[in-house]
This record gives C-alpha cells, structure tokens and sequence, in this order.
C-alpha cells in the first residue's frame, strides 16, 4: 500500500466516524450543509458532457465591457457559437452557484443576468434548460435572494430544487472521492451541462472559481471533504467533464469569501470568461482575484491529472472589449 492509498483510507476512515458522531445533532446550520439524502446502492458513472472540439479550435475566451449579454454573446461567438456545443433538443443543464441566501451585490453567489444571457443562447439554439443547485442555505431561500429563481423562471428554464430522492451515488473514481451521493436527477436528464461561477475568494481553497462550482452538486456531509479541499476539487473536476463553463467576473468578492456579506469587499470586474477547459478559466480568474495560479494547490492537482493547462496563456484566448 502507498502513502497515498493509506493517507485516503484513514481520511475516509476519518469522515465516517464523524458523520457517525453527529449523527445525532441537531438541525440547524449544519442540517442546512448536510441535508440528509438518500441514494442508490449501486454507483452510477457520469457521462462526458464535454464537444469534441479540433486541434485549432479556440478553448478560452474573456471578454470585457459593461453589457452582461453582450459579453456573454461576444465571448461564446469567439468560441464558435453556441451552436457549436448546444443542438436543438439538447436538454441543458445550467449550474450556477447559488450556494448562499445573499443578493447578487454581495458576489458570493451567480450574478442573475449572466444566467438570463445563457439560457437566452441555449433556447435559441432549440434547447430546453434546467437550472439546479445543492444549496448551503435553504434551496427556496437561496434561489429567491439570489435573484436566480426569477431569472431561471422568466427566461423560460426549469428550476429544480434538491431533494432527497433526487441523489445517487456516483463512481467519481477520485483522489478522495471515490464514491459519494451527488444530486443526480437534473444530470440524469441532461445531454449538456454548463457552469456558471462568481469569482470569489474562499478561506479554504484560495479562490472559488469554476472547479469548486461542481461542489454544490455533492450531498451528504460535504463540510467534512474541507480536510482535503484540493485533493477534493480536482477530484470533481475529472467528474464533471462540462460542455461550456462560464466564470462571472462582472464583480467579484476580493475578501471575507466564500459569503461575503460586506459591499466593500466587492469590486467591478467587468469581464466574463467562456471556455471548455476548466483549469485554464480557473487559472485566469485566479489572476483577476491577485493570486498565483501557481499557488492554488487544485490547479496543480488538476493539471497533474491532464485535465486542462495550468498556463491559460498557452491557449492563446481570444480577448475581447466589447
């Protein structure tokens, strides 16, 4: 057995005596983190949700500007169109972070217009969307103040709420994770999935970008994979191979993330990012926030397991004011 093996082992080991120990608290916060959710015995795999793109089409696109459909419709045109990645009958599934009960000035959660501007290209393209999120705070209360249930609703989408028999266990085959119940049903029903993350920064892991937006589809007792967040996000990343990921960088939360809570720890940005390789839009909106790519231990992992390039330079973006 490797040091490896054996660290993960006693890691998990670690995790199911303390979910036996709080087993009996009470509700609360933690219930809010931890809604109990049952599940499949038999692990499921997740398809790939990713397009076969060729050797020189563009991966990684940033566009700047005041309009939030204009650069949403800029930086997607710069990667060919949604057309490209979304086809009429496709059932889309959009995940934005809506992890927090805050309104969309405070940047902890998915800025509401960059989800309308996304929906709007997906319907146009003759596809049918589904918004869903495992939210830390009350899902109806999340969804509400955060201003994503009305923009989900208005634009024609479906929004789905989790509950407990919409988790499965599912084969992640990770570092860390290699089983764990995740909110299934809205991916069960998608032939495409799309991210939508703030850029944030986050106590644990250095910043909160597009990787750690996959978080939010974990159930059980998430709170306590924080012992290995890095080893945790990468391990998500090779779970969810997306169709497009887009990171919200029209304001983002500086400081006193992952909830903010304070204006002043949020600063304009004005810029989004379309791409479909998760590490090199992470790096780049690692760079927005002030940190080393470098220096952010999931963005290391991940490019270590080839799943994306931790140099987003190298993938000569296509950048954009617009």
């Amino acid at each position: 057995m490797t040091d490896d093996t054996a660290d993960r082992r006693e890691f998990l080991k670690q995790v199911s005596r303390t979910g036996l120990a709080l087993a009996g608290a009470s509700l609360g916060a933690w219930w809010l983190h931890n809604r109990p959710t049952a599940v499949e015995a038999t692990p499921v795999t997740l398809p790939r949700y990713d397009v076969l793109l060729g050797a020189g089409d563009p991966r990684l696109a940033i566009a700047h500007g005041t309009s939030v459909d204009t650069m949403v419709r800029a930086a997607v045109e710069a990667l060919g169109g949604m057309s490209r990645f979304v086809v009429r009958g496709d059932t889309v599934l959009i995940k934005p972070n809506v992890a927090f009960d805050r309104p969309p000035a405070l940047a902890s959660t998915t800025h509401p217009d960059i989800l309308r501007a996304v929906i709007r290209l997906c319907r146009e393209a003759g596809a049918r969307v589904l918004v869903a999120d495992n939210p830390i705070n009350s899902p109806e209360g999340a969804f509400h103040r955060s201003g994503i249930k009305a923009a989900a609703e208005e634009e024609g989408a479906v929004v789905r709420y989790p509950r407990p028999g919409m988790f499965e266990t599912v084969r992640l085959g990770g570092v860390v994770l290699e089983t764990w119940p995740v909110f299934y049903e809205p991916l069960r029903e998608a032939t495409k999935v799309i991210g939508i993350a703030p850029t944030k920064d986050h106590n644990l892991c250095g910043a909160s970008l597009t990787m750690k937006n996959w978080y939010g589809l974990l159930g059980g007792a998430r709170n306590l994979l924080h012992q290995k967040i890095d080893d945790v996000i990468a391990d998500l990343a090779s779970l969810v191979r997306p169709t497009l990921v887009f990171l919200d960088a029209t304001r983002m939360l500086m400081t006193n993330g992952p909830t903010g809570g304070r204006l002043s720890d949020v600063v304009a940005g004005d810029t989004i990012v379309c791409g479909v390789d998760q590490v090199a839009v992470d790096a780049y909106g690692a760079t927005r926030l002030g940190r080393d790519p470098q220096d952010l231990g999931y963005l290391r992992h991940a490019q270590a397991r080839g799943l994306g390039a931790l140099r987003w330079q190298s993938l000569n973006p296509r950048e954009l004011t617009v």
